[in-house]
Formats: C-alpha cells, sequence, structure tokens
C-alpha cells in the first residue's frame, strides 16, 4: 500500500544507484507536452535492464527530476505499454523481473512504481546495447567486457545461499529494529529483511540466506570463520618474523556486519595519530591519513570482497610510514586494479545484497564515487595517492603512504590554484615548476609523470586552456607559471558580454546563455561546460532544476577590477 510518505520519499530522494524518476513531460519548448509513449517505454527499460545489471533499483515515472509531481497523463493502451515494457522481448532480453504497479496521489495524479532485483542474468537491449547503472548514471558495457559480467554474476549468487538449518531465529532481530530506526526506513524487522531479500519463505517459515546471517546474524563467524577484520599495528616499515616479529597491537573486530564497520573505525581510530604543522605562525594538528579515506578503503573491503574464500580474513595492516588494507578476492569484473589507479568512475558489486544495506545504513554513498575521492582527499592534504595491488592474483590491497609529496612552503603556493580543476599530475607539474624558476619543459613532465609526449601535450594545453601556464614563446618548448597569483587568467569573453547584458550575474542559465550570447542550446551547454572546467562558473543541481553560479575566483577577479577602476 502506497502511502505519502512514500510520495514524498520519491520526491525528495536523492537520484543515484538505487533510485531514478522519469517525467512523462516534454518541456524542450515553449511549452509542456506529453512525451511520445515509446520514449517512455524505453526509458524504463534503459532504466531497469541497467539497475539489474547492477545491484536492482527501483524508478517512478510522474516525479520531475527537481521532485515535482507531475503525473503521467496518457492514455490507458499506454499505460500498459510502460508496464509491460520490461518483460517485452521487443525491449530487452532475457525480459526483466520487475514489479510494476500504478499509484494514484491524493490529487488524483498518476504515478508508475516500477522495481527490479539483481539479476543473476546480464540483460541486453532490442538494439544489442548492455547498460550498468554507476551511480545516477546509465553506463554502456563494452562488447569485450560482457563475459567479465557474466562471471561476476555468477559470484553474486554466493551470498544468496541458504546455508542448511539457518532460522529466522539466528538473526538478531533487535539488531535489525536499531538499525531501521537509525536508517529512519519506517518498516518493521521482519518487513525489512524481506525487501532487501534477506529472509525467503520456505515451507511456511522465514529463512535467511548467507548475506542476511553476516549483516544481522547473532552469530556471524557460525556461517563464514574469517568474516571479520584483522588490525595490525606493526612497529617499523616492514614485516618481520620469528625472532624479530614486530607486531606492537593485534586486534580481531569480529560483529555483524551492519555494525562491523563503525566498530572498525572505533578500533582503528586511536592508531591514526596527529601531527603537528606549522601554518601562518600557528601549529595546527593535521591525522596523518585523511578520515575519508581510510575509512572509505574499509567499507570496500567490506562491500565487495570475495566470500567465498573462507580461509582468510579483511587485513588492515599500519606501519609507521603507511597502511595496507587487503580484502580476499580481486576486484569484481569488469573493474579491475589498473582503472583503480587510473581513479576510474567504476561499479560493480560481487555482493549486491550486503551493498544495498551498506548503502541504506549510509556507509556508501555515492557508488563509483568513492575511490575518486580517496585520489583528491590524499592529494588536497599532500599526500602520495593511494596505489591498488594485486597480490598474488587471489588478494586486493590498497596502500596509503602517510609521507607528505610537498613540503609546506610548496603546499602553501600550491594552494593558490585551488578554485582551478587540475589533475594530480597536473599539480605535481606546478610544484616541479616552481622549484625551477617556475618553468618547464614537456620533456621534464613525461619523465615527472610517466606519460608519453601525447598525453604530456594534451595535459600542458590543458593547463594553458586554463590560464594556469603559457608559452615562453612561438615554437617554443619551456613554458612557464603564470604571474603567481590565486586567480590567474582573464575573465573570459563571453562571461563579459554576458555582464554587459546582465550586469555582475550572480547565476546564469542556459536560457541566460542563449539570449546574451545569440547562441543555440548545444553551445551554451559548451561554453557553461569549459567555464566550469576553468573554474569561474560552478554547476548547482542536476537536471532542469540546475543553474551555474560563480566562483570565489570570478568574484575576486570581478573585485579587482572594480577596485582598479
Amino acid at each position: 500500500m502506497t502511502t505519502n510518505n512514500d510520495i514524498v520519499r520519491w520526491s525528495t530522494l536523492p537520484e543515484g544507484q538505487f533510485f531514478d524518476r522519469k517525467s512523462a513531460y516534454d518541456r524542450s519548448g515553449t511549452r509542456r507536452r506529453q512525451r511520445k509513449a515509446k520514449d517512455i517505454a524505453w526509458d524504463i527499460v534503459e532504466t531497469l535492464s541497467a539497475m539489474a545489471n547492477a545491484d536492482g533499483g527501483e524508478l517512478i515515472v510522474g516525479i520531475e527530476d527537481d521532485g515535482a509531481v507531475t503525473g503521467v497523463p496518457h492514455p490507458t493502451d499506454k499505460i500498459q505499454l510502460f508496464l509491460r515494457a520490461p518483460q517485452d522481448r521487443n525491449y530487452v532480453h532475457p525480459p526483466l523481473r520487475c514489479h510494476a504497479r500504478e499509484v494514484r496521489t491524493s490529487e488524483g495524479l498518476l504515478l508508475l512504481h516500477l522495481s527490479v532485483d539483481w539479476s543473476p542474468e546480464v540483460h541486453r537491449l532490442a538494439d544489442s546495447r548492455t547498460l550498468l547503472r554507476v551511480s545516477d548514471a546509465n553506463m554502456p558495457v563494452p562488447a569485450e567486457q560482457i563475459a567479465a559480467l557474466k562471471q561476476t554474476k555468477a559470484q553474486g549468487l554466493f551470498e544468496r545461499f541458504f546455508p542448511p538449518g539457518a532460522t529466522l531465529d539466528d538473526l538478531d532481530l533487535d539488531l535489525v529494529t536499531a538499525i531501521i530506526q537509525r536508517a529512519r526506513n519506517g518498516r518493521s524487522a521482519e518487513e525489512f529483511l524481506r525487501r532487501y531479500r534477506l529472509i525467503e519463505g520456505r515451507n511456511g517459515r522465514s529463512v535467511p540466506c548467507l548475506a542476511g546471517l553476516l549483516l544481522f546474524g547473532k552469530d556471524p563467524l557460525r556461517w563464514h570463520p574469517r568474516c571479520g577484520i584483522d588490525f595490525v599495528r606493526w612497529e617499523g616499515t616492514v614485516r618481520k618474523h620469528g625472532a624479530g616479529l614486530n607486531i606492537t597491537k593485534r586486534i580481531r573486530i569480529e560483529q555483524p556486519f551492519s555494525i562491523l564497520i563503525e566498530k572498525a573505525y572505533e578500533a582503528i581510530q586511536p592508531f591514526i595519530r596527529e601531527r603537528q604543522q606549522l601554518h601562518d605562525l600557528f601549529f595546527t594538528e593535521i591525522l596523518e591519513y585523511p578520515t575519508f579515506v581510510w575509512q572509505e578503503a574499509i567499507v570496500n573491503a567490506v562491500a565487495h570482497r570475495d566470500y567465498s574464500i573462507q580461509g582468510t580474513p579483511i587485513e588492515v595492516w599500519m606501519f609507521d610510514d603507511h597502511m595496507e588494507i587487503r580484502s580476499p578476492g580481486l576486484p569484481p569484473h569488469p573493474v579491475t586494479v589498473e582503472a583503480l589507479n587510473r581513479r576510474e568512475h567504476l561499479h560493480m558489486s560481487r555482493n549486491p545484497l550486503i551493498v544495498r544495506v551498506l548503502a541504506e545504513l549510509g556507509y556508501m554513498q555515492e557508488l563509483g564515487e568513492g575511490i575518486p575521492r580517496m585520489f583528491e582527499e590524499m592529494e588536497q592534504e599532500g599526500f602520495y595517492p593511494p596505489h591498488f595491488y594485486d597480490v598474488g592474483g587471489v588478494s586486493l590491497q590498497v596502500t596509503l603512504r602517510n609521507q607528505p609529496v610537498y613540503d609546506q612552503a610548496t603546499m602553501k603556493w600550491l594552494k593558490q590554484f585551488k578554485d582551478i580543476a587540475l589533475s594530480g599530475d597536473q599539480k605535481r607539474l606546478l610544484a616541479y615548476a616552481h622549484a625551477h624558476d617556475d618553468r618547464f619543459t614537456s620533456q621534464a613532465y613525461q619523465k615527472l609523470a610517466e606519460l608519453d609526449i601525447y598525453g604530456a601535450s594534451k595535459s600542458i594545453k590543458d593547463l594553458i586552456r586554463k590560464g594556469v601556464v603559457r608559452s615562453t614563446g612561438r615554437g617554443s618548448r619551456v613554458y612557464e607559471v603564470v604571474e603567481a597569483h590565486p586567480y590567474l587568467g582573464q575573465v573570459p569573453e563571453g562571461i563579459e558580454r554576458l555582464i554587459q547584458r546582465f550586469g555582475e550575474i550572480k547565476t546564469l542559465t542556459n536560457k541566460q546563455v542563449r539570449m546574451g550570447l545569440g547562441v543555440n542550446r548545444l553551445t551554451a551547454a559548451r561554453h557553461l561546460r569549459e567555464w566550469v572546467e576553468t573554474g569561474w562558473l560552478q554547476l548547482v543541481g542536476k537536471g532542469r532544476g540546475s543553474y551555474y553560479e560563480r566562483t570565489s575566483r570570478l568574484n575576486v577577479s570581478l573585485s579587482k577590477r572594480r577596485a582598479n577602476q
């Protein structure tokens, strides 16, 4: 039964890995009109097939991106087309196991609620595309990765195994209730477990699957002997054996997964040291590892380890100069160690039931975004980026180093570029240039970042476009950093024209750019994208309700100009 609370949740819930909204209206013109039924049917099938190929999820048709409830105005025969499309081989093969229903709001507007579970099969669209849900996007899967995706699907069945003899009594329902209250889910314990496929009715009684027992079991070790986390603090920088064994502390953290991660944080946090650094004549405290980074590494280890490997736990080893988090099993295909080190935005679940619940509990937010953010956080604090390793073909290890890449003077100098989107390699290049009279060559960059000539050239051109560096002269292969100032480069001509037209704009939309510059929608979108990439504007919101606002870089540039007038 649908309640007003459900509709409020659908209107306010952010679109992401497990949830999406689709409008039944076309707003591209001057007036609102019904979208073509076939387009809506394709939207439904694309989103649900991508979700079934990933972790499952739900889709609402009749609510706008900004949460406005507008309904589905189409006639009955078209409504039936929408509801049947996920099972229609003219759209998708194999057909999706989809739960679809009509919902009426208190104002009489019709909504469609469709949901799919994780599927053990790979679903392909009729036009031969295979899609995978990653965050709030339906991403195409390259043909050469389909076999790997099928292999990962087969692994996903392990957490759905029903251990012989397991009963509902083996679950801690009080813990489930406490978790529900924390997540403000609003369901009873059994409703929650059934909703997330953690229990199933068999022979007139409810029985838990392995994922349910690991997440909420009274004794998880009964069902998996090494499902916890081993933390070891080693003295020095290397592991020693025998008479030189250098373990100073060992903690085994063994709890149901719903509280295991929090207990791991509590156990490990006291070993994360604080360091003092001098900043503007005052000493400030910084942690030797950014909190998000080491905690995200632990979350990923719990969520994505291969639980069919039962002889090894997750291991967290801390040395004087680095930290290693090791998880049994290599990444689930099509994710690879190489792709992780390239900080690609990827997501694939080996354990979709466990991932779904951890996301519900708030441990996993924007799926596919955690790894890139780990790199960003380490680099923002001046540390070396994380590095992922394949350990003997059986484990995945991420290593975090606590030594800063740059000294404090260089870090302070680099902060002038904080409003400009720069890669880690580009920051290293600027630091190198700063130590060499603010100059560098492409050859030096290639050697520094281990890039080929084409990669270095592309990156340097990007820096020139962003106003950070410039060539020292025609034909010269030497580049220099533009005059050291927190807000580099001239305000783009297009923004200058918009200011002349609209005054000192606080926010911008695509429509304003079209009007102010006399360009079409695509050209306006290209200008806005370039201004965001170069640090003059920042995007606020998503979809039709989004807009662009001035960054501090543009604010200061305009303030300086007013002061000089």
